[in-house]
């Protein structure tokens, strides 16, 4: 039985970054073992328990693979917006954390999106101004450009104030625990609009691919202290009783600041297809196993990880997963079906994921990036900083300061805007 938390030794912590990380890092994980040991446990038998969890689910899903078993979900919209979807589907989605919603758009609207793209960045010469990738991470895929540094285009803007994006972005929230402790952390049934760039990879496309990593924060996963608190069965030997799916103490701070970060709070990340894509196309894997966080929360306490090192996480920079420190979980990394335009693509933000490599792409590769991202005081913070971009055409405070748009005079305007897109700016 594990020991009463409030006895437990208080864990140090940042709310903003350290100034000296290597010293920040070597108390901070003096702490977290110093509390683990004070909860009559060890690091290793609590992280035995996580890692034979993930290692049955891991062996699971490469026999799925091999016997030709789906192993992501998949879930028609029609079922989503009739409240039809089976248990047995809710089960499936809550074990392996992600999903493709078939049919989420028409066909015909989202090809005609992809049209409204070209229209909007070719009307304002923006292959002529085009400066190249604004960012370390995604100019490494090699786009010219791959991922277009735009957000406010009638294409991107009509689908995130959608109603049959608001009835997906609801579905998937409503997976998650957003009550406990006398507290609703979010609201599941309104999202902040949360902006993104698009994806366009032409037919014929090398592309490098992406490796895996994941999104939800760096360092401070482990040295802020609502992450302590929203984290807190993994360091009060209590492992037993984490759930991917509680969003208590999620909703409140954010990210140390870096090129990569995301001011948000996501139940989900996501995206919408613009075109059709072949699962061998250079599409998204992801590693579906909801529980795998706790893994890689744990896994730099262990001895053979050197004392200033969180197994290569630093700030300014995505979270890695390796082969070195992580291979295990890398066995189940596990890309997309096949996609048609108009379906949807989501996972759970702390899921693993990675985009594969592709030589002479078949067909093309379009995506809106899209996430579900619920009302919550996180969200409506960073809602400000969002309605000031949107207003002045500017790039959002969370990606490179490109602001391509400004002078564009046929971006999305207020007067456009429905009753779902003015909430989720904060304008009602």
């Amino acid at each position: 039985m594990s020991a009463d938390p409030a006895i437990l030794p208080a864990l140090p912590h940042w709310d903003q970054t350290p100034a000296d990380l290597p010293t920040a890092i070597k108390e901070i994980k003096a702490a977290l073992r110093a509390r683990i040991a004070a909860s009559g446990r060890t690091v290793e038998e609590v992280f035995a328990v996580i890692e034979d969890g993930v290692r049955a689910e891991v062996e699971e899903i490469k026999t799925a693979r091999g016997n030709g078993v789906p192993v992501w979900p998949v879930i028609d919209y029609a079922d989503i917006a009739a409240g039809t979807v089976s248990a047995e589907q809710l089960a499936l989605l809550r074990r392996r954390g992600c999903l493709v919603v078939r049919g989420h758009f028409e066909r015909d609207q989202a090809l005609a999106w992809d049209r409204d793209v070209v229209e909007y960045v070719d009307s304002n010469d923006f292959f002529t101004n085009y400066r190249g990738p604004g960012d370390d991470f995604f100019g490494s895929v090699g786009s010219k450009p791959e991922i277009y540094p735009i957000y406010w285009s009638r294409a991107q803007m009509e689908a995130r104030q959608s109603d049959r994006m608001a009835h997906v972005q609801a579905f998937l929230n409503h997976q998650w625990e957003y009550s406990s402790d006398g507290v609703q952390w979010f609201d599941p049934d309104q999202d902040s609009l949360y902006p993104d760039r698009i994806r366009r990879r032409p037919p014929g496309t090398n592309s490098g691919g992406l490796g895996a990593h994941l999104d939800p924060g760096t360092l401070d996963l482990w040295m802020t202290e609502f992450n302590q608190k929203a984290f807190a069965h993994l360091f009060d030997g209590s492992v037993e009783r984490y759930d991917p799916w509680q969003a208590a103490h999620r909703t409140s701070g954010r990210q140390y600041p870096g090129t990569t970060m995301c001011s948000a709070f996501r139940t989900f990340q996501g995206w919408t297809a613009l075109s059709d894509m072949d699962h061998d196309q250079g599409v998204l894997h992801t590693v579906p196993i909801a529980k795998a966080m706790a893994y890689l929360m744990l896994r730099p306490l262990l001895p053979d990880v050197p004392e200033d090192d969180f197994c290569g996480v630093t700030v300014n920079q995505v979270f890695p997963v390796s082969e070195k420190w992580h291979p295990l979980l890398l066995e189940a990394l596990t890309g997309i079906p096949d996609v048609k335009a108009g379906d949807s693509v989501w996972w759970h933000c702390d899921m693993i994921h990675s985009v594969a490599p592709v030589t002479n792409q078949q067909g093309w590769g379009n995506v809106i990036y899209i996430p579900a991202a619920p009302w919550c005081p996180r969200n409506e913070s960073y809602a400000t900083e969002v309605r000031n971009a949107f207003l002045t055409g500017s790039s959002p405070s969370d990606f490179p300061a490109e602001h391509y748009e400004r002078t564009w005079p046929n971006r999305f305007q207020v007067d456009n805007l429905n009753p779902t897109g003015r909430r989720g700016l904060g304008l009602t």
